[in-house]
């Protein structure tokens, strides 16, 4: 076992363990984030699950740092069924350069993470569709939609979350000269 997956593997599931220690870890030395995209699918859940909170943690500010394993995080990664895997997921897919193409998949992705059993899940996918419409403008009204509709029905977390990223939303103005995207 690698040593930054030996640095999770330990100690209780309703904790993150030392996810925060190796995502600086990862942040500093990016070589080692392949190790954490594939402790992802690892047979452990504990180690799947803290690798995916410090992958997510360490390309927040580097997100260019995923386009490597778009591959990956766009086929076997985004569908890993467990929840903790999949709220991670749902923020690190809106960082990645997409084509039109990946776009739907990505919209796809989280609009199927909606109907998730988690409540985490389904508002980290909300806050996935908020992102990719921030980054790419067409995908606002479906987004915003969309958001919308499953922030209405969900968890008190939900609702409050959604408000606030409708607002944000509708606060943003659509980038000038992009072809089919008027501006407000």
């Amino acid at each position: 076992m690698h040593a930054v997956l030996a640095m999770l593997a330990d100690g209780d599931r309703r904790s993150i363990g030392r996810a925060n220690e190796v995502a600086a870890l990862v942040e500093s030395d990016p070589a080692l984030l392949p190790v954490l995209l594939s402790g992802m699918s690892d047979r452990d859940p504990l180690i799947r699950m803290r690798c995916a909170d410090a992958a997510e943690k360490a390309t927040l500010r580097h997100p260019e740092r995923l386009l490597p394993h778009k591959a990956a995080l766009l086929g076997k990664l985004s569908r890993i069924e467990q929840a903790e895997v999949r709220w991670h997921v749902a923020l690190m897919l809106p960082r990645l350069a997409l084509s039109d193409i990946e776009q739907e998949r990505v919209i796809s992705t989280l609009t199927g993470y909606l109907g998730d059993a988690s409540s985490i899940v389904r508002t980290c996918a909300l806050q996935g569709l908020h992102d990719l419409a921030l980054k790419y403008p067409a995908w606002r009204a479906d987004a915003a939609r969309l958001i919308r509709k499953h922030a209405a029905a969900g968890t008190p977390a939900m609702k409050a979350r959604g408000r606030k990223l409708l607002a944000a939303l509708d606060r943003r103005p659509i980038r000038a000269g992009i072809p089919g995207v008027q501006r407000p």
